[in-house]
């Protein structure tokens, strides 16, 4: 670490969530004094919130790894770099001698999104393994959206994000911005934008089973029973067709499927629809109409439309919406972004149904296969069969369903190899665990939330402190595996330009080629920049950037278009399964807590216990259930005991926990947030209830029991 004296100021992009908060650091020396939002970043203008001010706890960890551990009989030991690049590769090359390329498989977790060097050459390891048996955390919460974009305008990661700064109508289904500050969609300060589309005399609707700390901001909050999004998307769609509504303006020029729509929605009237989703027919049509007839309007669905078993569905109906409004590609509606560094290209379009999981057949898309099938495969003989597992920057024994199943079969591996910066719940089932840098010893770029950000921007971060000589980036370790993967049929290429270059080179270049770069955008222009730059509002870009074969957008997809014969069947059948189970779970969200790692700091986990249950007073007082009681939840997979919350935010028959919680696990090294432990909603989580169509794990809406839990010697038995 290099040493500076004095008082000085750093200027950095948080990377602890989605938003890209800009920071103004200030520094004693190498001390930090105080963190604080940036008022000059032209993107956030200022704002932070409680988790960027744990940057430094998280640096700072005494928990952090540095060097990479091994496990033996007696215990974890540290080991050298080139001693553990050594004996990874080595164990991971003898599986797939043995039983093939398949053998081995790989999870990679949220945070490596938030990370310059996972997001530019984190493909260098996962091809250097051969695997078809790639699992990630996009099919935890956030599939449906990108299969609805392939699927409609071509490529996956071309996302509609909503123009809040223009918008009149702010329609929010499932989605709790004022917490998790803009998820898919990237919108620092967005208290801020909500009270500036109010102020210019805008209107917000909330949809969800919860009243949220969005919900209340909202000039209108509309409760809705879980898993129904689905049947109010297609009487809202309805409605505005046998009105006269639609108004798809210049998008009709360049779209199909619009004379085949009213077929499809004609049966789902706000009289049907409204006994199932506990709406009322006139609320139903009323905000059809409102929309509709908004100067601009964009509808915006989230966690709560896609973590369910018709997420694609959702995500679908809700561009069909935006689009037949003709609120796609104009501002204050769904726009695509102009990020300077774009990945957005025809050669990246994802595919789908390649290969498919070996237990229950489940397609993959964009390279990977659902996570719902992980532990499936690790414990299901055969040929085939995943004996060693890579995971990089990933906890899945608590951000998957049904974790304890996941956590029993992480202990059969033959081999399993961690690239974690923690001993957590996952990683102490590893035999070796490589630590890479992190956050404030690391150079920032937001590859991927450029491309989902409410404004288009740019901004490098250099890194605040200079690694000691003794660790290693990202990146650094997965070119160290992949040189020590390769084989004589399939050589590791150290001449190649990829191979060469750092992630900085790479930005750059990506930068001078990209849409900028004709004005003169380069890595040196964002050093020079240190707040950022502001590249100015969301452009139309349609029909242009469109990567369908026709360049048309496919406003009915077949394989969408045949599952809503799934949904019509779940939902007017006649049939009602309960099994004993009379509660819907869904999930919620914190403001400072993002990832499962962010527990371990004790500024993030003060005050009074946020793992708690919510439920509405009825449900609490028809079980006899006072607030703060201890109680126990249980599901078909799991049960799990923690405080009761009564709150008359929740929806009647819904209840309602956090996820990432659950440290009590024997072997974690993580302090704090064993002082913290609360308990996993992935140990109630189904892993068998998904969304069919996208494979996405459904969190929301595994059926519940609840009972209260009684000391004695035998209450274990409740569970």
């Amino acid at each position: 670490m290099s040493e500076r004296s004095g008082l000085w100021t750093h200027y950095r992009t948080c990377n602890l969530c989605e938003a890209m908060c800009g920071l103004e650091i200030s520094l004693d020396g190498e001390r930090i004094t105080a963190i604080r939002g940036d008022q000059a970043d032209p993107f956030s203008q200022g704002h932070i919130c409680p988790k960027a001010v744990a940057l430094q706890d998280i640096y700072a960890d005494p928990d952090r790894l540095r060097q990479p551990l091994r496990r033996t009989a007696a215990g974890w030991e540290t080991i050298g770099w080139d001693e553990a690049f050594d004996e990874a590769a080595a164990h991971l090359k003898r599986v797939q001698a043995e039983f093939g390329p398949a053998a081995v498989g790989v999870y990679l977790g949220n945070p490596n999104v938030h990370n310059l060097g996972s997001s530019l050459l984190g493909t260098t390891l996962t091809r250097a393994l051969r695997t078809p048996n790639v699992f990630t955390a996009t099919s935890v919460d956030q599939l449906p959206h990108h299969f609805a974009a392939r699927m409609m305008f071509g490529h996956q990661l071309l996302l509609p994000i909503p123009d809040v700064d223009r918008t009149d109508f702010f329609l929010i289904l499932g989605a709790n911005p004022l917490a998790s500050n803009g998820s898919l969609m990237t919108a620092a300060g967005i208290d801020r934008r909500l009270k500036a589309i109010q102020g210019r005399g805008g209107r917000i609707v909330v949809v969800d089973p919860r009243r949220t700390e969005t919900a209340a901001r909202a000039d209108e909050y509309i409760p809705i029973r879980p898993t129904t999004d689905v049947l109010l998307l297609l009487a809202l769609i309805r409605t505005i067709l046998s009105e006269g509504l639609a108004r798809p303006d210049r998008l009709a020029g360049f779209m199909t499927g619009l004379d085949d729509l009213w077929p499809i929605v004609a049966d789902y009237t706000p009289d049907r629809v409204s006994p199932v989703t506990g709406i009322p027919a006139t609320t139903i049509t009323g905000l059809a109409r409102a929309f509709a007839a908004s100067p601009s309007a964009v509808c915006y669905g989230r966690i709560g439309l896609s973590t369910q078993r018709f997420g694609g569905l959702c995500q679908w109906l809700i561009n069909v919406l935006n689009i037949i409004t003709g609120n796609l590609d104009r501002p204050g509606g769904a726009m695509f972004t102009t990020p300077a560094f774009d990945v957005v290209d025809a050669p990246r379009a994802g595919k789908y149904g390649r290969w498919r999981s070996r237990v229950r057949g489940r397609p993959e898309f964009m390279g990977e296969l659902p996570v719902t099938t992980l532990a499936e495969e690790i414990t299901t003989p055969g040929e085939g069969q995943i004996r060693a597992l890579v995971t990089v920057a990933g906890n899945p024994v608590l951000s998957t369903p049904n974790g304890q199943q996941l956590d029993r079969a992480l202990e059969s591996l033959d081999y399993m190899l961690a690239i974690d910066i923690y001993l957590n719940e996952t990683t102490r089932h590893a035999h070796l665990i490589l630590p890479p840098t992190t956050g404030l010893e690391t150079e920032h770029y937001d590859v991927l939330f450029h491309i989902l950000a409410v404004r288009n921007t740019a901004k490098y971060s250099p890194p605040l402190y200079e690694p000691d000589t003794d660790t290693r980036h990202d990146w650094q370790i997965y070119r160290a595996l992949a040189q020590r993967l390769a084989t004589p049929e399939r050589p590791y290429d150290t001449a190649h330009p990829l191979n060469q270059m750092t992630p900085a080179m790479i930005l750059d270049f990506g930068l001078r080629t990209g849409p900028y770069g004709k004005d003169g955008l380069s890595l040196d222009t964002l050093r020079a920049n240190p707040h950022g730059v502001d590249l100015g509002p969301l452009q139309p870009r349609l029909p242009d950037h469109l990567f369908t074969p026709d360049k048309r957008i496919d406003l009915l997809p077949a394989l969408l278009v045949q599952d809503l014969q799934r949904a019509r069947a779940a939902f007017f059948n006649g049939v009602t399964h309960t099994d004993g189970f009379n509660l819907t779970l869904i999930g919620r969200r914190d403001l400072r807590s993002n990832n499962s790692w962010m527990h371990n700091s004790r500024r993030l986990v003060r005050g009074k216990d946020r793992c708690t249950v919510l439920m509405h007073p009825d449900d609490a007082a028809a079980r006899g259930l006072a607030d703060g009681q201890r109680v126990a939840v249980q599901s078909r997979v799991g049960c799990i005991e923690l405080p009761l919350e009564v709150s008359a935010a929740m929806l009647p028959g819904v209840v309602s926990i956090p996820h990432g919680w659950g440290h009590d696990r024997r072997g974690v090294r993580l302090a704090v947030a064993q002082e913290h432990a609360g308990a996993s909603l992935n140990d109630l989580t189904d892993k068998t209830f998904l969304d069919e169509l996208t494979g996405n794990t459904a969190q929301r809406c595994p059926r519940a029991r609840l009972s209260l839990v009684a000391y004695y010697a035998f209450s274990a038995m409740l569970c």
